[in-house]
């Protein structure tokens, strides 16, 4: 992975980045997914020079009948990649990675990750500013924005890191890790104003909260913060 060494070596610590949504539709009875999964590990670890790189790992369920039933996957993941696939005129497959809600590719190609990135980079988003707090069994998210959106609010909930042996199907006999794993995928709605709070499921320990607002649903992202409780 040459190149993508090279990509992250201009990396300077403190220096102000901007952030990227990368969205990895995945599955563990996939046999070409683990590679993708390892990529966006390392994304999530250290991020190109000067963005700021959000991934989320969310599990579909439609190799479920194929032999091995991904514990992290659901009908809800699988229904975003399909609103990607109307949106972005695509096929739905895996593994499949999308940068910013504008363009999807093959989830293990690291060259095409690194300039999917740079080009969401060079796009105008609006800041956001994410807190969480708790709400009884419940978190409360809010949102804040630098200046107005027209968009649709989203807020995610991950689990930091999750591990499996897999014991049946393409992947069996191997131990898989997962980065960011979504548990929770709320449409809140219309984002009207600078603000805007949720109740969601609680964060789970050691978990992060990403929102973000997109150009409808599947669409392009407008703003983009996240959290770690």
């Amino acid at each position: 992975m040459l190149l993508f060494a090279l990509a992250l070596s201009g990396n300077l610590v403190g220096a102000e980045r901007v952030p990227v949504l990368v969205e990895l539709f995945t599955s563990e009875g996939c046999s070409s997914c683990p590679p993708a999964d390892r990529l966006l590990e390392r994304l999530d670890r250290e991020s190109p020079s000067g963005i700021d790189a959000i991934v989320l790992s969310e599990h579909v369920d439609y190799w479920n009948s194929l032999g091995w039933r991904d514990p992290f996957s659901s009908a809800a993941m699988t229904q975003r990649q399909r609103d990607y696939a109307r949106r972005l005129g695509g096929d739905v497959y895996t593994p499949e990675m999308v940068v910013d809600g504008a363009q999807g590719f093959v989830g293990s190609n690291s060259s095409e990750a690194l300039q999917a990135l740079a080009e969401a980079a060079g796009r105008t988003k609006a800041a956001m500013r994410v807190e969480v707090a708790p709400a009884g069994t419940k978190s409360r998210v809010s949102v804040h924005l630098e200046r107005p959106v027209a968009g649709t609010l989203f807020v995610a909930l991950a689990r930091d890191a999750m591990r499996s042996k897999v014991t049946a199907g393409e992947n069996s006999g191997k131990n898989l890790t997962h980065v960011a794993v979504v548990y929770s995928l709320v449409r809140v709605g219309r984002m009207d104003g600078l603000e805007r709070t949720v109740d969601v499921d609680q964060v789970v320990a050691g978990g992060r909260v990403v929102a973000f607002v997109s150009d409808g649903v599947g669409g392009a992202v407008l703003a983009l913060g996240s959290a770690r409780p």
